[in-house]
């Protein structure tokens, strides 16, 4: 990837995934655990993920931590290393876009639905 220049925008990632949604590892050292997504960062094309890569920052003694010591936040993982949780069958799918027309007003919004259960997923 070349590198940006100051005044040029950066492209932003697409994904389907947003804030809250609850996702699983599916790579890395915390593959397998599950969490609610925090911070979406579009640029970077990272995530942070409640409870996943664990950091231990050490902090020195400052006014709005006057105690100092060793604090434990999450770090930001690849947006690759998370799949959507399905919230019907609790499984982690692939997320897919659909047209549904609304029949009251007669409205037509874009969707995201779970592939493998064809369900749409609110939130």
């Amino acid at each position: 990837m070349k590198k940006a220049k100051h005044n040029e925008v950066k492209p932003r990632i697409k994904t389907k995934l947003r804030k809250n949604d609850s996702v699983k590892v599916i790579s890395g050292n915390s593959k397998g655990t599950t969490g609610k997504i925090l911070f979406i960062d579009r640029v970077k094309g990272r995530v942070i993920v409640e409870g996943v890569n664990i950091i231990h920052r050490h902090t020195k003694p400052n006014q709005k931590n006057q105690q100092g010591g060793i604090v434990k936040r999450e770090a930001a993982i690849n947006i690759s290393n998370v799949m959507l949780i399905d919230p019907k069958s609790s499984e982690p799918t692939r997320v897919g876009m659909k047209l549904i027309t609304d029949e009251n007003t007669g409205k037509t919004r874009r969707m995201r639905y779970g592939k493998s259960s064809g369900e749409i997923i609110l939130s």
